[in-house]
């Protein structure tokens, strides 16, 4: 690529500053360094207009798309970026012209996990101890004890989040259940959790608590740097949370006409996971995309061929489709599924 044209020059990776942007940008940069070490790369944060809009619901119908990724293709179009690095379920279906998708990560833990309080911590914290916080809850709080899925949340419970695919399919499975919006990175979820009666669990992405290196240990228990105490986690299988599109697989966006950055895509792109969510994204484009409609679509590579699930609560009722084909017409798959679900 006229390694030593390029080295004179370096090459910067847009991102969002949120700490699960920044981690999954620095796995991308390590990858990058690894993989061309003649080359300069740097991290560009930039703000995006879904990080500056924190009191608005994501589940909102008249929220532009592209509301984390349109600054970040802004920096690529006036090349004061070369390669910017999105969570893939954020990068809507329909690019600006001029940019591609140039290659997707290999896919990491495509769950949806439940997180709630844990009852035995709160039994035996001491009184005013808010774990971690000093604005206690007005509300109290209740606990539940380890390995209690999404049935056996006590009647009426209040779930947050401000995915409308998760809250669909939790008021399916669960009508009684109250759901209500949350916004900030996993963090602040997480201590609004542990210091907030006014819900009881919250979901979050498995993928990304593992890219921030929160793990969930034997009896359940989340643990992490800088997160609170007396939390319990479940992780929801793809059949009872179908995943959103692109869900834990990382999108690298380039110019179209940059022959460097399309190499170093090349280089990083996981083929079967490109092919998985070539699959979703037809899906999605075809339902009208936008991350926020309530659909869900999960795809897998089994033996050269793409066999994909996927729901829709587009409609007066659920509607679930399954579906496989040669790893090479993926794109045919999703627009197959999409017509199915909404015949």
């Amino acid at each position: 690529m006229g390694a030593g044209l390029m080295a004179e020059r370096t090459l910067y990776l847009a991102t969002r500053g949120s700490a699960l942007a920044l981690a999954q940008t620095n796995l991308v940069l390590e990858q990058c360094r690894a993989a061309f070490p003649e080359l300069r790369f740097e991290v560009k944060v930039i703000k995006t207009t879904g990080d500056k809009l924190q009191a608005v619901s994501l589940a909102d119908a008249h929220l532009p798309k592209g509301l984390f990724t349109k600054e970040l293709e802004n920096a690529l179009l006036e090349s004061q970026a070369d390669l910017a690095v999105h969570s893939l379920k954020d990068l809507p279906t329909e690019l600006p012209k001029g940019l591609k998708l140039g290659a997707v990560s290999a896919r990491a833990d495509v769950r949806d996990v439940l997180i709630y309080r844990d009852a035995a911590f709160l039994a035996s914290e001491p009184k005013h101890e808010w774990a971690g916080t000093s604005q206690p809850s007005r509300t109290p709080r209740r606990g539940f004890s380890a390995g209690t899925t999404v049935s056996q949340l006590p009647e009426g419970a209040t779930v947050a989040t401000s995915s409308t695919r998760r809250s669909a399919q939790l008021l399916e499975r669960r009508p009684d259940l109250k759901i209500v919006p949350i916004r900030g990175n996993v963090g602040t979820r997480l201590n609004k959790l542990a210091a907030q009666g006014e819900f009881d669990a919250v979901v979050l992405a498995a993928a990304g608590l593992e890219r921030l290196r929160f793990q969930i240990d034997a009896r359940g228990a989340l643990r992490g740097e800088n997160i609170p105490n007396g939390l319990l986690a479940v992780p929801l299988s793809p059949a009872e949370m179908v995943p959103c599109v692109g869900q834990a697989a990382l999108g690298i966006e380039i110019r179209a006409n940059d022959p460097v950055a399309q190499q170093i895509c090349d280089r990083l792109n996981d083929k079967p996971t490109m092919q998985c969510v070539t699959a979703e994204r037809a899906f999605l484009r075809a339902m009208g995309g936008g991350c926020q409609i309530p659909v869900g679509a999960y795809a897998q590579i089994e033996g050269g061929r793409v066999r994909m699930q996927v729901v829709s609560f587009l409609g007066a009722c659920p509607r679930r489709a399954e579906a496989e084909e040669m790893a090479d017409r993926a794109e045919e798959l999703g627009d197959r599924l999409a017509r199915e679900v909404r015949k």
